[in-house]
């Protein structure tokens, strides 16, 4: 009985089946659909489709390529977010843009194979894991936390869509500039300047040429790109030695007074030249043709790498890299006997004029720390006595010549 049961229910089965069967011949997309399903699941079984929990189009020739597109812009398959997955069954073969390059794409380091400087997707192993700290994990007071970025910001100026992007040109209204800042130079490579002259608080004759000289050490001069096409646009090297390449520059601004504290305006400036040549020696020099009308200046350099970008360095605390001086231009500067510059290595030669400035500005000093000094020797750097009336050469070390030189 149980059996005739068993048997009755089987047909009963077998009949129904058919008839689903029969009702479904026409859907033509639901064996389709089967089919995308076995696929992906199959792809998803040998670790080419984490494509189909992106979905999207073409999800079914993404899981089958897996994401061989290199280059291209769209990741395995043809639209859609699946387009992403398929990128990441291949281990980074698509170069594209906006396609999650960011993580889990990097596993050969390059485009296909090809030249890392070439290639638009990031290699791995120069991702910056620190800066996704922000660095607020060590609070200083007034300390604010830091932009962070898992990819190395690599689209950084796309958050600042209104600015254009530097591309090497020195753009007034400002810019975005998307090159890295490269090597940066190990503290025993930091560059630093001195300026030999004018020196602080010198006094020249107006409108007459001058030569600005400037000692420099740790920076391999010569090296200067085309700053109307290539500003900002490479990052910084450094040669074997670990000095930056590079070039120098010197700015002189009016200021109106030596004893001034207002802030110059940086696009105020009487002279400014960049020092393109090898040092020769160790100092740079450039003429200043037809000098400077009277005033009082300021004297700076600029010491930066090959593509004008301020030279950089491994710590943040550090003396300056760079120079500055004040100097005053005179219309008369040999009646004025060049007091402060007799300190400074510039007498005029102005005779007993001279020495009625310098000890104007403190020679009896001087006469005290060296009882010579009646005699025409120096004390500390101010030239008293026969040696003034001689026409301001100098004593001891010979520390300046007669304006007259120059």
């Amino acid at each position: 009985m149980f059996a005739q049961k068993a048997v009755l229910l089987a047909l009963l089965s077998l009949a129904f089946s058919a008839s689903a069967a029969k009702n479904n011949e026409q859907c033509d997309a639901s064996t389709k659909t089967v089919v995308v399903t076995k696929t992906v699941a199959a792809a998803t079984a040998t670790g080419t489709a984490v494509l189909a929990a992106g979905g999207g189009k073409g999800a079914s020739t993404g899981a089958n390529k897996g994401g061989n597109n290199t280059g291209s812009g769209n990741a395995a398959g043809s639209t859609g977010a699946g387009s992403t997955a398929g990128n990441t069954g291949k281990g980074g073969n698509n170069a594209g843009t906006g396609n999650a390059a960011t993580t889990g794409n990097n596993a050969t380091g390059s485009n296909a194979g090809g030249d890392a400087q070439t290639s638009l997707t990031l290699v791995q192993s120069v991702i910056a894991t620190g800066f996704e700290n922000d660095g607020q994990d060590q609070p200083t007071a007034g300390q604010v936390p830091s932009l962070t970025s898992s990819n190395n910001f690599i689209n950084f100026c796309a958050t600042v869509p209104n600015l254009p992007i530097t591309n090497g040109q020195q753009i007034k209204t400002g810019s975005c500039n998307p090159a890295p800042m490269g090597i940066i130079a190990a503290t025993t490579n930091m560059p630093s300047s001195k300026f030999q002259f004018p020196t602080n608080f010198a006094t020249i004759q107006s409108n007459t040429n001058f030569t600005i000289k400037m000692a420099i050490s740790h920076l391999e001069t010569g090296h200067f790109t085309n700053a109307n096409e290539n500003y900002f646009a490479a990052p910084q090297v450094v040669n074997a030695q670990g000095d930056i390449q590079g070039h120098s520059h010197v700015v002189i601004d009016p200021i109106p007074s030596l004893d001034s504290t207002t802030p110059t305006d940086p696009t105020q400036f009487v002279f400014f030249k960049g020092l393109n040549d090898v040092a020769q020696g160790g100092v740079l020099s450039v003429e200043v043709a037809g000098g400077l009308p009277a005033g009082t200046y300021r004297l700076a350099s600029i010491n930066t790498a090959a593509n004008h970008q301020p030279a950089l360095v491994a710590v943040a605390q550090h003396g300056s890299l760079d120079d500055m001086v004040y100097f005053t231009v005179s219309d008369n500067a040999s009646a004025a006997g060049n007091g402060a510059g007799t300190a400074a290595g510039n007498n005029a030669g102005a005779g007993a004029a001279a020495t009625a400035a310098a000890t104007a500005v403190g020679s009896t000093a001087t006469t005290a720390a060296n009882p010579n000094a009646q005699k025409g020797t120096t004390g500390k750097g101010k030239t008293t006595g026969t040696a003034a009336n001689k026409g301001g050469r100098f004593g001891a070390k010979g520390q300046g010549k007669s304006r007259r030189s120059f």
